[in-house]
């Protein structure tokens, strides 16, 4: 307990859409010599491409329920995203199904770009980070929680409508050039 105290004691706040004090290499760094070895095992395993997996290394019960919210959004927004296509899409039900999340999709679909969708969405994440860590400031459900928001402080930060904007032209240039070579054949 001492050493999660010392750690986040040290740390600043967070708010989400600032520049991040840290990145979040930096704070995994800090943060492996303060926490216990199983700990860090943990926060090692939450990087972006493992938090979605059920990684079985993972046995804290925050992790648990932030991964069970994070499939149960992914469900809806799959659903809603299929409905505003008007097509299917068959995807496992969530075993653990979150309520708020359809609220979530729904709104995160209608909104007027891509980006302010993808924003609202992490804005959602950052909440949901802070109501499952719980009010105790200095035990490892924070220590995972501060990771995961400077994750998605770094996520915001790459954010950038110009780059954005030539990767959907290329995409679709890239398209419309697939689509004219096979009416060639």
């Amino acid at each position: 307990m001492g050493s999660y105290y010392y750690l986040m004691a040290q740390l600043p706040n967070l708010a989400y859409g600032q520049t991040p004090p840290m990145s979040s290499e930096s704070f995994v760094h800090l943060a492996k010599s303060l926490i216990t070895k199983n700990d860090f095992i943990i926060l090692d395993n939450l990087s972006p491409d493992k938090i979605h997996s059920n990684n079985k290394k993972i046995k804290c019960d925050f992790i648990i329920k932030l991964q069970n919210w994070e499939y149960s959004l992914c469900y809806n927004l799959a659903q809603q995203r299929a409905i505003k296509l008007k097509r299917d899409v068959s995807m496992e039900k969530p075993p653990v199904f979150h309520i708020d999340v359809i609220a979530i999709a729904l709104k995160a679909v209608d909104e007027h770009s891509s980006l302010d969708g993808e924003i609202f969405l992490d804005k959602a994440r950052w909440q949901v980070i802070e109501n499952f860590a719980g009010n105790d400031y200095f035990n490892r459900n924070n220590v995972f929680a501060y990771y995961l928001k400077l994750l998605l402080l770094e996520r915001r930060q790459s954010f950038d409508a110009d780059t954005g904007f030539a990767e959907y032209k290329s995409l679709y240039n890239s398209i419309l050039g697939s689509v004219q070579n096979s009416g060639d054949q």
